[in-house]
């Protein structure tokens, strides 16, 4: 049984940063993509960031140039450093995997909260 467990969340200020982290375990094969996606109460989830096994990165309009996505140190995990938080950003964060002959996000982490205070 796949699963995804994410890391980090907590509270920041606004302007501040926090490091996100996802771990994946189960799989008989690789994840073919990993991602970042985050949701608030009566809000659709949104895409934030994903990255390939060839370690190419997709990035919302909304978290360039302020989000980064990297793999992690150890095998299927994968980071997300935010920076430049604003309070709309309180979300829950959310982990996404894409199984191995899947062309969506078919594997999900339990989320992690985000607060940014003002």
């Amino acid at each position: 049984q796949v699963q995804l467990v994410e890391s980090g969340g907590g509270l920041v200020q606004t302007g501040g940063s926090l490091r996100l982290s996802c771990a994946a375990s189960g799989m008989i094969l690789p994840l073919n993509a990993m991602g970042w996606y985050r949701q608030t109460p009566g809000k659709q989830r949104e895409f934030l960031a994903d990255i390939n096994n060839e370690n190419s990165a997709n990035y919302a309009d909304s978290v360039k140039g302020r989000f980064f996505i990297s793999r992690g140190n150890a095998k299927n995990t994968v980071v997300l450093q935010m920076s430049s938080l604003k309070p709309e950003e309180t979300a829950v964060y959310f982990c996404a995997g894409r199984g191995a002959r899947s062309t969506v996000y078919n594997y999900w982490g339990q989320g992690t909260q985000v607060t940014v205070s003002s």
